[in-house]
């Protein structure tokens, strides 16, 4: 029975168990892999612990949440104090080792300390029965006093009667008894199996139709098809393989400022069930305002990113997956123990997020850029587009600080700027690679990311119905942007944040050297010198042309 023992709870774990020889609850740490690491390498902890081998910029934002943290002898991502993150990346990917690479993150945020592998939800949904046949008292984490997206009747009849997967809590039901309280949810018949069709693109197929299908498909059912297979025909040998995965995340349906929809890249290992929902997302967020949802950035188990109750992606909109299933683990191990070291530089606050400059995807992408995968740009919204809707907004809205906004917006790269557009770019490079039709020079990490693919995977994943509206594919550049938003902007559903300061006791080293950019960017204030000197030249030609004829008449 130690595969049964928890920290807190040995007794009940028993009692579940003692008919079957097996656990109906696990410790959370007991449950199989998170993504490439090993958990027997971690504890379980909150951010307030005090002997924890984890960044305490990063356990700031945990106080009273659990976490994996790595044991004692676990090694532990690092990260150089006085270099720059993309720089650190670089230099690090360059001398790396077994060790190294072999690194944990700082933390990984799991939320909760137990698991039911395996149970069905009455249609009535007040009880679970376990696999192992047991019956518990079923009720749901209280909700966020914010949060907008929260399970509701809806959510409830989605849910019954399907195998679900829970991350939760055992506790003292009302009635005395125990019940299982739920923080996560996740549907087991949300599954990759070995037997998926192959599928490929089809003429006039892309994956952004893909993606557009059904206005996005929220209301779509769950599916999953093969993109590519190098061994088509012969029988898939998947099981244990690592996998990296590209996730987007859709447009919310009910806020004008997330349209651009969300991002993350995926790690983990293939299993033989077709069970993905320990694969780990790196999940990128501003740091320095409260989420409405609670979201915290973070390296996230897969079930908690997308069917938290709470914090979910899935609750508020649709998502895409991309799934490269790798005959060797070199490519996710590199990216995984990299995005570490990032979110080290993150936590501490050597760089902030911005939305134009380093979201979601402009970090996943630079960090990928950063080891070797020279992913092909894809422009801009255009310098001459950016000046003119710089003037146009400071002089409406009379902000220097939106006309900013707007102008990086307008001149960031596209793939770093909007998650479908990286998420685009990703999943056709991935397929130039593997039937070797990019064209350019390949550098040592897109030759072995081309070598080691083994077949890549599309998943649509549907949005839990919810209290919230359903959402929208995502846009893929600036005009769609504009195009799908209220043109008047006072007309804008916002989902308002409150700000979260960092304590400057915590800051040092680079997160004490950041400068705000200048109001009026270079190229604005020479557009407007350039245009101040044509309206004086014009003035000077148009007194110039008046004063001829009243000297002329002086003269007479």
């Amino acid at each position: 029975m130690n595969q049964c023992r928890t920290w807190y709870w040995v007794a009940l774990a028993l009692s579940l168990s003692a008919s079957t020889g097996r656990c109906a609850v696990l410790p959370a740490l007991q449950d199989g892999a998170l993504g490439l690491y090993n958990p027997a390498e971690m504890r379980l902890a909150d951010g307030a612990c005090k002997d924890c081998r984890v960044l305490p910029q990063a356990s700031w934002y945990f106080p009273d949440d659990l976490i994996a943290v790595p044991g004692a002898t676990a090694p532990l991502a690092g990260f150089s104090p006085t270099d720059a993150a993309q720089r650190d990346v670089r230099l690090w990917a360059a001398r790396a080792d077994g060790e190294e690479l072999r690194a944990l993150p700082t933390l990984i945020w799991l939320g909760s300390s137990q698991v039911i592998p395996r149970a069905t939800l009455a249609e009535d949904g007040r009880h679970l029965t376990t696999e192992e046949g047991q019956t518990l008292d079923f009720a749901v984490t209280p909700k966020i006093p914010t949060n907008l997206s929260y399970y509701d009747a809806t959510s409830q009849h989605f849910y019954a009667g399907r195998p679900l997967r829970l991350r939760g809590e055992v506790q003292q039901g009302e009635a005395g008894g125990q019940q299982f309280v739920a923080r996560t949810l996740w549907p087991l018949d949300f599954s990759l199996p070995d037997t998926l069709p192959l599928r490929p693109l089809e003429a006039g197929e892309s994956l952004q139709s893909l993606v557009r299908a059904e206005g996005g498909g929220a209301k779509s059912p769950y599916a999953a098809r093969v993109l590519w297979e190098r061994s088509s025909g012969q029988k898939r040998e998947w099981a244990d393989k690592a996998v990296l995965g590209v996730m987007l995340n859709g447009a919310q349906g009910d806020d004008d400022e997330a349209h651009g929809g969300h991002f993350g890249i995926v790690t983990g290992r293939y299993r033989a069930d077709g069970d993905w929902s320990r694969w780990l997302v790196n999940n990128f967020y501003n740091l320095d305002s409260y989420s409405e949802k609670g979201i915290v950035a973070a390296v996230t188990p897969m079930d908690k990113y997308l069917m938290d109750l709470n914090n979910g992606q899935s609750f508020y909109r649709p998502s895409y997956l991309l799934v490269a299933v790798l005959r060797k683990e070199r490519t996710a191990q590199q990216y995984q123990a990299a995005i570490n070291r990032v979110y080290n530089h993150l936590y501490r606050h050597d760089f902030v997020y911005s939305h134009a400059k380093a979201n979601c995807s402009g970090i996943s992408v630079d960090t990928f850029r950063s080891l070797g995968w020279n992913l092909p740009e894809r422009g801009s919204g255009g310098q001459l587009k950016a000046i003119a809707a710089y003037f146009y907004v400071a002089a409406t809205s009379g902000s220097l600080g939106d006309a900013r906004k707007i102008y990086d917006y307008l001149t960031a790269e596209t793939t770093r700027l909007y998650p479908a557009a990286a998420f685009d770019a990703m999943g056709e490079d991935l397929l130039n690679l593997a039937q070797g039709r990019a064209a350019r020079p390949l550098s040592a990490l897109e030759q072995q990311l081309g070598d080691d693919l083994e077949a890549l995977l599309y998943v649509h994943i549907p949005q839990i119905p919810s209290s919230r509206a359903f959402g929208l594919a995502p846009v893929y550049s600036f005009d769609e942007y504009m195009g799908q938003a209220p043109a008047d902007r006072s007309q804008w559903k916002i989902v308002p944040t409150e700000p979260r300061p960092f304590p400057d006791a915590l800051r040092d080293g680079l997160a004490l050297q950041h400068e705000q950019p200048a109001l009026v960017p270079l190229p604005v204030g020479g557009a407007g010198l350039g245009l101040m000197v044509a309206v004086v030249g014009v003035k000077r030609r148009l007194g110039k042309r008046g004063k001829k004829p009243r000297e002329a008449a002086k003269g007479a």
